[in-house]
């Protein structure tokens, strides 16, 4: 039976930051931002915007109500959950007018939690014939104002629905996995925001990749020369290229050059975004399908990893015509729509937050789904019909 992703959702907030811009204002050489870290833009949510009213919109755009009725599994993989107990999934239910009969809930593993949800509603549907599964990758990747972590935030959601004969990307049944118990970043109850050692981090990515590479390699007795196009998570475009030049060795001079090229395909939409966190892996996904010379049943090898740790590498397969079954104008129409703000807006709308018995402004709402308010410490949430 071949499964994989059927269609691909994504939404972003429509306020974003030039990098340069921030670099100039914490009076660091622009450069360290734009060819260090490798970003460009950086979207910015607003108050009224969370893990819930972005996956609502990514989920949108994708479902038909045909599509509706076979959905027996809804996952949302975050780290920016909204709430200790009720999941992100269930508010859902109302605002894309999904059936009841369903099982919905969230993941939470850092950044590798969408790769669980994906890789889980891979098993349901094989076990389930006939039955969809939506999976969504929702967060806000937030550290502060003026600390060394700011450049790497942004926000949005991946949607993806799991079905039967996929359109876009079918899953292979080769994984290779690994969790280890690692100090490198973390989120405690009590913060909005992360704590992180960065070096440390970086280096523990570099090494589950090498691990699981090596893994991936000897169970399935691969060779990199008969890969197409390896993908990664990136919470920050220069991360991946980093781990790719970790097997710059392991292949022909041509087939790096390769490799980096389609790489290259795949942060296009990251450098003007930012961090997803749990949707990283999957925007550079959407990033190459859109942007990449992809060929026919290319095969891919994706690369996910969630601080803390836990790492995966599997591999998958594009499926011919697979651009027929994505928005492509519509995502190339949402990212150039979008407004520019400045430092100060920007340092403003980071500041507001929104508290008990707050009642949002409609006026002032720009998408279609929206926290309404907030009474007795219960967040609302509303559509506008568009």
């Amino acid at each position: 039976m071949s499964i994989g992703i059927d269609k691909l959702g994504f939404y972003t907030p429509k306020n974003y930051i030039d990098i340069v811009e921030l670099a100039e204002a914490r009076d660091v050489e622009p450069g360290k931002f734009t060819i260090g870290i490798g970003q460009d833009k950086q979207a910015v949510p607003n108050p009224y915007e969370d893990v819930v009213t972005m996956a609502a919109e990514a989920a949108n755009q994708i479902l038909t109500e045909d599509n509706k009725k076979d959905i027996e599994l809804v996952i949302v993989g975050t780290e920016s959950s909204i709430d200790e107990s009720k999941s992100s999934s269930t508010f859902l239910m109302d605002l894309l007018d999904l059936p009841n009969e369903v099982r919905a809930f969230e993941i939470k593993q850092a950044c590798y939690g969408a790769t669980a949800g994906l890789q889980m509603a891979k098993d349901f549907i094989a076990t389930h014939p006939g039955k969809k599964a939506l999976v969504i990758a929702s967060d806000i990747a937030k550290y502060g104002i003026k600390t060394a972590g700011e450049v790497t935030q942004g926000a949005g959601a991946i949607a993806m629905l799991v079905s039967e004969n996929p359109q876009i990307v079918e899953l292979e049944d080769k994984s290779v996995y690994l969790t280890k118990n690692v100090g490198d970043f973390w989120r405690p109850t009590f913060s909005k925001t992360a704590f992180a050692r960065g070096k440390y981090s970086n280096e523990i990515y570099m090494d589950f990749f090498k691990t699981l590479f090596d893994n991936y390699n000897q169970k399935f007795d691969q060779d990199v020369e008969n890969i197409d196009t390896l993908l990664f998570h990136i919470p920050y475009t220069k991360m991946g290229r980093k781990a790719l030049n970790t097997i710059e060795s392991d292949v022909s001079e041509e087939k790096f050059n390769d490799l980096v090229e389609r790489y290259q395909k795949s942060i296009e939409i990251s450098r003007s975004v930012g961090n997803l966190y749990t949707g990283s892996l999957y925007l550079g996904l959407l990033s190459y399908l859109i942007n990449g010379d992809v060929k026919d049943n290319e095969s891919l090898m994706m690369f996910s990893y969630g601080s803390g740790a836990v790492g995966e590498i599997y591999s998958a397969k594009v499926v011919s015509g697979f651009e027929k079954a994505i928005d492509i104008e519509g995502i190339k129409n949402m990212l150039d729509s979008r407004k520019k703000i400045s430092i100060s807006e920007y340092e403003t709308i980071f500041n507001t937050e929104y508290k008990n018995y707050d009642v949002v402004n409609i006026d002032t709402v720009e998408g279609e789904f929206y926290l309404s308010e907030i009474t007795e410490n219960e967040r609302l949430y509303s559509r506008i019909s568009k």
